[in-house]
């Protein structure tokens, strides 16, 4: 059986969310950050950078959230959560997961986690990091909501759900606390992100994560 190695509310939430969607029985693996369970070297022998999340299924340990992803959807091709392999559309899907992975995530975390940009004990340079690194999201969030203003569908992929859905609320989520400027205030990001949460599997990932509303 697939198991997942998750903690609530982190990048292990996109492919809890697809394994929902997929409907395949899977089982939850707790890795408790409070108590550094991810630094633990029973973690560390799955995932070396000591992050979340881990997928195992049998022999295969695999991490990093976008090669999870696009494992979950070459193996179960019938779940229709990417495009067509070869198609512009599938272009265009690896395109948007790997900017939401690249960009996006990688700016993020350069907001939440600003003081490893900058010498110890430098908190002055911390707060610029984090002040540049929101400023930047911000300008990533418009392309967002540009891009869904461009082709007016229901979806990031336009009127295919796809695997970059649960991706981008994931992150979007990740803003809800900005000072200014979170994603759901934005004009098209934010119908767009309460279509996403309405989905059955993404309302069941929330409530077993147990995540404190708002949830966006």
């Amino acid at each position: 059986m697939i198991q997942l190695h998750y903690y609530p509310g982190t990048a292990a939430m996109t492919p809890h969310i697809l394994l929902e969607e997929i409907g395949v029985p899977f089982e939850l693996v707790l890795v408790d950050r409070m108590v550094d369970a991810h630094k633990a070297p029973s973690y560390l022998k799955l995932n070396p950078n000591g992050l979340i999340p881990v997928l195992t299924d049998g022999d295969l340990v695999l991490y990093e959230t976008a090669a999870i992803c696009l494992y979950l959807c070459d193996k179960y091709p019938g779940a229709a959560l990417a495009p067509a392999t070869g198609t512009f559309a599938k272009a265009h899907f690896y395109k948007w997961l790997v900017w939401l992975t690249n960009t996006l995530q990688s700016t993020l975390i350069i907001y939440f986690y600003p003081e490893r940009w900058v010498n110890q004990g430098n908190t002055a340079g911390a707060a610029e990091v984090k002040a540049q690194a929101q400023r930047k999201v911000g300008d990533l969030l418009d392309q967002l909501d540009f891009e869904l203003a461009r082709h007016g569908g229901p979806w990031l992929m336009g009127d295919f759900y796809s695997a970059v859905d649960p991706f981008a609320i994931m992150l979007c989520r990740w803003t809800r606390g900005f000072s200014s400027a979170a994603a759901r205030t934005r004009p098209h990001l934010g119908p767009y992100l309460q279509a996403v949460l309405a989905r059955p599997a993404v309302q069941r990932v929330f409530a077993t994560e147990q995540l404190a509303q708002p949830w966006v």
